[in-house]
């Protein structure tokens, strides 16, 4: 068509599509132990089953508290555990504020057992020649073997998150409880004292030793924790959570009482905090193992596939070449190029389109709100070799930290729904991308399409021996959510087929 730019009338603006080649890839066992937070619980995905996340941390007391004194005659009398969940206060028709939990997925009730962890993280690996940092990875099977797993410090068979704030209690100066503050939803329970001296012998039997005198001592004395999640007895579904460590409010606080000049002493505190080494373990259902093998297994690398099966952590993504080979390549230059290498055609606005394959995803998008609900509303399109956004990522300056649902929208389209909610199509902008191969020369490397929980975490997650994948982003890895998108294979309806589509503008002359 012509340009409607008035007083121009010597460009012609058109469009293209391009034939792209998209196929299946699985994602081995990835680092955890660089998360910036981490789910807790069972979360229960439509098409691909129940993905168990479960959390070692250690634990390290705040800096007031290295080479304690317990005063006289210490006798302990309660320990908290508090971690926040990630909430919004929201308007409420009571006095009282009220929440919603952010990245909160599933009303079933999970057994939730807390232990004391044998297993020492390391910071370096004493493998490794210079002082490289140690990596975990999802599939850990040594954090919860029989001889790591100590003392049972909480279990609680039918636990579900909670919106309410908590309300903190202390005993006053006669022994009763009474109410000193109040903080938004968070994981707090009161843990157990095992033989009935457990906190005892693990801080008052060590005043005064090197135990207690610094941070690493203590990681190596008190290992830390082990979060252990299992569906509740008559379960087939379960409630998944994120758990921000880092917060202030994140804390394991040990109570006790002592005594001055004959005078019992209250409400002492022996604070310790997260802020030492965690990781994760992610264990998919059986079938959804299966169902991504199969499709990583069968992948048609030639033609592309029917369907492209994505989901988050330990799970699978999408390869996407753009031109499949030299010719195809050569093709595209022969369009957009001169005899003497210069642009004949100016790429306004190039795009990948992937739509919602609704007769393989029909459980993800039928008439369950639950469900629809958790169709993913991000996706990432990644440069495999060099592990990085494509270029578009950094030239999209709607960077969101507040909110990364409304994050880098230019550059990749929310989900977008029909009128009952489900989700029909994503959009990604790659059109600096292809200027850095037509005007520049780049190389034409391999894209990776993930899912993402936050499109701006961007930072790298190894992942364990896979000689063409070296990492996913940070989102990728946190993110529990799957879907089924169509892909390139010639027996994908033309309308719904991934293609690569440019709109560009060609002078007349």
């Amino acid at each position: 068509m012509k340009s409607d730019i008035e007083g121009i009338d010597n460009f012609d603006t058109n469009s293209d599509k391009f034939a792209v080649v998209a196929y299946n890839k699985r994602v081995k066992p990835i680092q955890t132990n660089n998360f910036p937070s981490n789910f807790l619980g069972i979360y229960t995905d439509p098409i691909y089953g129940n993905t168990t996340n479960e959390i070692i941390t250690q634990v390290v007391p705040t800096s007031t508290n290295f080479d304690p004194d317990f005063g006289t005659d210490p006798e302990f009398t309660h320990a908290y555990l508090t971690i926040p969940y990630y909430s919004k206060e929201v308007e409420s028709t009571t006095e009282d504020p009220a929440y919603n939990i952010d990245s909160l997925y599933g009303n079933k009730p999970i057994k939730l057992s807390i232990y004391r962890s044998n297993y020492f993280l390391r910071d370096y690996d004493p493998a490794a020649e210079d002082a490289d940092p140690q990596i975990y990875y999802s599939n850990n099977n040594e954090f919860d073997s029989p001889g790591n797993l100590g003392e049972l410090l909480y279990f609680n068979p039918d636990f579900e998150a909670s919106d309410s704030e908590q309300i903190i209690y202390e005993e006053d100066e006669n022994g009763q409880d009474e109410e000193v503050s109040r903080i938004p939803p968070s994981l707090r329970v009161e843990l157990l004292n095992p033989n009935d001296d457990f906190w005892e012998t693990l801080l008052f039997d060590k005043q005064g030793m090197p135990e207690l005198s610094n941070a690493n001592n203590f990681k190596d004395y008190f290992r830390g924790l082990y979060f252990k999640v299992e569906l509740a007895d008559g379960e087939m579904e379960g409630q998944a959570f994120m758990l921000n460590f880092l917060s202030s409010a994140a804390s394991l606080t040990v109570y006790y009482n002592n005594w001055v000049d004959g005078e019992i002493v209250r409400n002492n505190k022996f604070t310790m905090n997260f802020r030492g080494n965690r990781a994760s373990t992610i264990t998919l259902d059986p079938i959804a193992t299966s169902l991504l093998n199969n499709a990583n297994n069968s992948a048609d690398t030639t033609n592309g596939d029917t369907s492209l099966y994505l989901k988050g952590g330990e799970g699978s993504i999408a390869v996407v070449n753009l031109f499949q080979d030299q010719a195809e390549l050569d093709e595209f230059n022969l369009l957009y190029k001169d005899a003497n290498g210069n642009p004949s055609r100016l790429i306004n606005e190039a795009n990948l389109i992937f739509y919602v394959d609704d007769v393989a995803s029909s459980l993800l998008i039928d008439d369950d709100d639950e469900n629809k609900k958790q169709q993913p509303n991000r996706v990432i399109l990644y440069d495999i070799k060099n592990n990085t956004p494509i270029v578009d990522y950094f030239y999209d300056l709607t960077t969101n930290t507040t909110n990364p649902i409304n994050s880098k929208l230019n550059y990749s389209s929310i989900l977008e729904r029909d009128g009952n909610e489900k989700g029909v199509k994503y959009k990604i902008r790659l059109t600096e991308h292809l200027n850095n191969i037509l005007l520049r020369d780049s190389t034409n490397f391999q894209l990776g399409l993930y899912i993402t929980s936050n499109i701006n975490e961007i930072s790298n997650s190894y992942v364990l021996n896979d000689g063409i994948l070296d990492g996913i982003p940070v989102g990728t890895g946190l993110s529990p959510k799957g879907t089924i998108l169509y892909g390139s294979n010639e027996n994908v309806p033309e309308d719904k087929r991934v293609q690569l589509e440019i709109y560009y503008t060609q002078p007349d002359n």
